[in-house]
């Protein structure tokens, strides 16, 4: 099962956040938003939900010559259509779409980040693995 989706950088993206990383269907960012890597996301809830059946999943961002890749466990009660947020912890709310993850904002490629920072679209792919 695979499923893909994008979301967009913006000129505030830090992505400094130690254990979390997020998207989010807001168009705006504030720099108090040291978690999120991409907005105006367009992903649709219904289908990112066929994935917390799955034992665990990889999430691979991309953007024009830069990738990351991550890998964390879905959480059955993830229940939200405006953010993803994937935790390093096992915190768990309704915001929550995973947890466990390898990696948190802080971790993603900087290069990547910078690409972010000047607006570059980014595709987002989930899979069961």
């Amino acid at each position: 099962m695979r499923y893909e989706f994008s979301a967009h950088g913006h000129k505030n993206i830090r992505a400094t956040h130690s254990t979390t990383l997020e998207f989010t269907k807001d168009p705006e960012l504030t720099e108090k938003g040291d978690c999120i890597v991409g907005v105006r996301s367009d992903f649709e809830h219904n289908k990112l939900k066929m994935f917390l059946q799955c034992k665990k999943i990889r999430i691979i961002l991309a953007a024009p010559g830069k990738k990351e890749e991550l890998t964390a466990v879905p959480n059955p009660h993830f229940d939200c259509d405006n953010e993803i947020v994937i935790r390093k912890s096992g915190f768990i709310s309704k915001r929550t779409f995973a947890t466990s993850a390898n990696i948190a904002a802080s971790d993603i490629d900087r290069e990547l980040i910078s690409c972010l920072k000047n607006n570059t679209c980014l595709k987002i792919t989930v899979e069961c693995i």
